[in-house]
């Protein structure tokens, strides 16, 4: 089972290798740069090498890292636009430190646009940023449909990947909470809600899981994470969820309201649930 949570980068990535083993992860997730703002720490040479060969070492084989929240390729604001263009295409190099890896980020608000300009403004940036070269894997995250977000439901996700160019560069994050506070009803309908991901984007583009409960009802639309097993999708749905034949060899990233020790619990409880 691929297990993990979100890690502070400030340490490198041998420090989260690291991080991640010592709580019983077998993946994890971590901004790319401050998650509030651009600031991009140093890649260090030296660090990538040694946590690559300790990765290979406790079998870390997929790893999600994760654009700033700042990240809005669909802003009215042109300059917000080209400020988050240029970090895409930075962050693009900078994930090529280790290969073949994911790069999840939210799809972004139209700002009142309309979401068919949202849609043309991410798929755009997309064309521009990605390369044929490239290892990385960009995943679209699943959206709750708070405010003017794009990805709010599958059709969206699905409109963005028809403009990509490069669709084997492409793929999707499915966050539990989103689609739940979306309307999806992973609850009482798992299969159903699987089924018609299939049918919409298609499940060869279901790369990774964000697994959260939810503090809201389902349809909600507020995206608010709660602990495993605390919330509105509750534990029994999540274990379903980790189980599933569509999903339970993806990287499952705990964004629950936690600390490490959490974490580790949540970690152990899912893995006793797993069937092997």
């Amino acid at each position: 089972m691929q297990i993990g949570c979100h890690l502070s980068s400030s340490k490198g990535y041998l420090e989260m290798g690291k991080c991640a083993v010592s709580i019983g992860a077998t993946t994890f997730a971590f901004f790319t740069r401050n998650p509030r703002g651009g600031t991009a720490k140093e890649i260090k040479k030296d660090d990538v090498e040694a946590y690559l060969k300790y990765a290979e070492e406790h079998n870390i084989k997929k790893i999600v890292a994760h654009a700033p929240y700042t990240l809005n390729l669909c802003s009215a604001d042109a300059n917000v636009r080209r400020f988050a263009n240029r970090i895409l295409i930075d962050d693009l190099k900078r994930m090529e430190y280790t290969p073949n890896q994911y790069y999840n980020f939210h799809p972004g608000s139209h700002g009142k646009q309309g979401t068919e300009i949202g849609i043309e403004q991410i798929s755009e940036a997309l064309n521009s940023a990605l390369k044929p070269e490239q290892t990385t894997t960009v995943l679209l995250e699943t959206m709750a449909g708070k405010g003017t977000e794009v990805g709010r439901n599958f059709e969206e996700l699905r409109a963005i990947i028809d403009r990509v160019e490069l669709k084997d560069k492409i793929g999707v994050c499915f966050d539990t909470c989103h689609v739940w506070d979306g309307g999806y009803d992973i609850v009482n309908n798992l299969d159903g809600v699987l089924e018609n991901f299939d049918k919409i984007i298609g499940l060869k583009y279901l790369c990774a899981v964000h697994l959260n409960d939810s503090m809201n009802p389902l349809d909600s639309h507020k995206d608010r994470h709660h602990k495993i097993g605390q919330g509105y999708i509750g534990l029994e749905s999540i274990i379903r969820i980790i189980n599933h034949e569509s999903l339970r060899n993806l990287p499952f990233i705990l964004e629950t309201p936690n600390e490490l020790d959490g974490y580790a619990a949540e970690i152990s409880l899912l893995r006793s649930n797993y069937k092997i």
